[in-house]
């Protein structure tokens, strides 16, 4: 695939998220994905699997959220098997803060799937309005 198809595998992956729908981004997840938060909040680190992204990130993020979360891209940038997002999410915790967070996301596409995905954020909103994971984390 070039970076022109990639490029439209994100445009409609976020076409869906903005509508709350989050399934074409999970569906495009390669087996193997791995997913990098950067910054020092007790969420950043790199999850490897997709199992392991839907566990332990997206799991304990979900569910803090009171009502539909909802991202919004505003460019996307495609070169070789790149592409890069600007977007923000917008959403309410159970706690009533709001998460509305902006957020640039790098993928690296490979045979048609997303295999990598960086993820550059407000860190300092993280800590405001989020729990740290470990405390929603499911028993081993």
């Amino acid at each position: 695939m070039n970076a022109a198809e990639n490029k439209q595998i994100m445009q409609s992956i976020f076409s869906e998220l903005a509508k709350g729908n989050g399934k074409p981004f999970v569906d495009s997840m390669a087996d193997d994905f791995c997913w990098t938060i950067t910054g020092t909040t007790k969420w950043s680190k790199t999850y490897t699997g997709k199992q392991a992204v839907l566990k332990q990130l997206m799991r304990p993020l979900f569910s803090q959220f009171a009502d539909q979360y909802t991202n919004t891209a505003h460019r996307f940038i495609a070169e070789d098997d790149y592409v890069v997002i600007e977007c923000r999410g917008k959403v309410t915790t159970k706690s009533g803060k709001p998460y509305n967070n902006t957020y640039c996301y790098v993928c690296r596409f490979a045979d048609g799937m997303i295999r990598e995905l960086t993820e550059y954020f407000d860190t300092e909103l993280v800590r405001e309005a989020l729990a740290d994971p470990e405390t929603l984390a499911e028993p081993a």
